[in-house]
């Protein structure tokens, strides 16, 4: 056993580790568990206790990161559940193969908000990124699942299948996805045309979002968290067509180098960052320049390791989703709540999710608004704070992301979620998490 903790360095854990290099032990792990719940992990981004297993077994997929067959005419793409999508973005980015017939680039639909992921966390978290107005959820373009389960069965699901609906963002716990066949998109450059305009009021952000939703494919707006007004930035981009030679895609420079004894991100820290942040757009016009795709999508990814800046207690990153017809006056309280709170996040991130059949059956992304926040853990008061808002979501019809959470009770996770009783009829019974025994999904 070793002690891992979560991204939010809020939930650590012992759990024994095995880390095949191939299909066939990663197979074996599942059969080698001697007794104990198993859980796969990826590149570990998960925030809270999604991807933990306290006393039991995690599979760690990165050692299984081969492409397997790549139609460069298609833009198909097979590839072990270990591939993260920066390699994947490497590889298309500087192979003539990886380019499309019109000279552009093949990249993922769907990409979260760090490009740090493996491709079989991204399915088991259905991962939403900047534009699912235009292209949803990331399962809705996995072309099929290769998923092994404790039974020795291995089976190749595709969408119309029930397991296939209950492994897209079914946390892991239906199995272990050993690969899978991704529908890649074509797009002109790794450039984006991006406007940053600024927003007086949480009206504003409803504005834009709706003006912004035919003609601009990734949108997201930033908040001043430390007041209510919703006074912050809205960020719209699309693919450029460019001459520009393509950005460096290599790893960033700057890397918090350890994990300080107490919080960096403090009321006073975060008021200061909003102040700088806010004060580059706001009182201008619109702001409109080029920038390179990881400037643009992956913001956070510019720091490695910048979860430490947290210190040793860690942080809780809370995002909901509220249903569209609730949106407005559910997203006001939320802001509210926070500002008065001065718990100091940073981070406060809100986005619109459209219409969509969802990819899986517990797929988080509905059509409304959600709502991203990073807070300190300031132990009870920062969970007292957390509830309230659980509060709020509730009250508005809305859920939770498992992806992030590392709190919230099983009957308020289950309520968010309509097709949890179908869902738990495909949940593997060796697969298990920290979260799923929290909120009763597993045992």
């Amino acid at each position: 056993m070793s002690a891992r903790p979560a991204w939010g360095r809020a939930h650590s854990v012992q759990e024994s580790l095995t880390r095949p290099l191939s299909r066939d032990e990663a197979v074996a792990a599942i059969a080698q568990r001697n007794g104990a719940s198993v859980l796969a992990r990826g590149l570990g981004r998960s925030y809270g206790d999604v991807a933990l297993n306290d006393g039991g077994a995690i599979i760690d997929m990165t050692g299984m990161d081969r492409l397997l067959a790549f139609d460069a005419d298609a833009g198909v793409l097979e590839c072990e559940a270990g591939v993260s999508l920066d390699g994947l973005m490497q590889w298309l980015a500087t192979r003539p193969s990886g380019r499309n017939s019109t000279g552009g680039y093949w990249l993922p639909p769907v990409m979260p908000g760090t490009r740090f992921v493996t491709v079989g966390g991204a399915i088991a978290n259905d991962v939403h990124g900047k534009n699912h107005h235009a292209w949803g959820t990331f399962g809705e373009h996995v072309l099929e699942i290769e998923l092994a389960r404790s039974d020795g069965s291995i089976a190749r699901l595709r969408p119309d299948d029930e397991l296939f609906r209950a492994t897209v963002g079914g946390m892991g716990l239906t199995g272990l996805v050993l690969g899978a066949r991704l529908q890649l998109r074509r797009v002109d450059s790794l450039w984006l045309e991006t406007e940053h305009v600024a927003m007086v009021n949480l009206d504003a952000f409803f504005a834009l979002s709706e003006e912004s939703s035919e003609s601009w494919e990734y949108t997201v707006g930033w908040f001043d968290s430390l007041q209510a007004s919703g006074r912050g930035i809205f960020t719209r981009a699309r693919h450029a067509a460019t001459d520009r030679p393509p950005p460096r895609l290599g790893l960033p420079r700057l890397r918090v180098p350890f994990v300080p004894g107490i919080s960096a991100v403090q009321p006073l820290t975060a008021r200061v960052f909003n102040l700088i942040y806010g004060n580059r757009f706001l009182g201008q016009s619109p702001v409109r320049r080029p920038m390179p795709i990881y400037s643009a999508l992956f913001p956070l990814d510019a720091v490695l390791d910048w979860n430490r800046l947290y210190g040793a207690p860690g942080f809780y990153q809370y995002q909901c989703v509220v249903p569209k017809a609730a949106a407005r006056q559910a997203s006001a309280a939320l802001l509210q709540r926070i500002a008065a709170s001065h718990a100091g996040s940073s981070l406060t991130v809100i986005k619109t999710f459209a219409e969509r059949r969802p990819a899986g059956l517990m797929s988080f992304a509905c059509a409304g608004t959600t709502l991203a926040l990073d807070f300190p853990n300031h132990g009870p008061g920062t969970l007292a704070l957390l509830d309230t808002l659980d509060d709020v979501v509730a009250g508005a019809g809305g859920r939770v992301y498992a992806a992030k959470d590392g709190r919230v009770d099983g009957g308020r996770f289950r309520a968010g979620y309509p097709e949890t009783d179908r869902f738990l009829r495909s949940v593997d019974p060796a697969f298990s998490s920290g979260f799923a025994r929290r909120v009763g999904l597993a045992a």
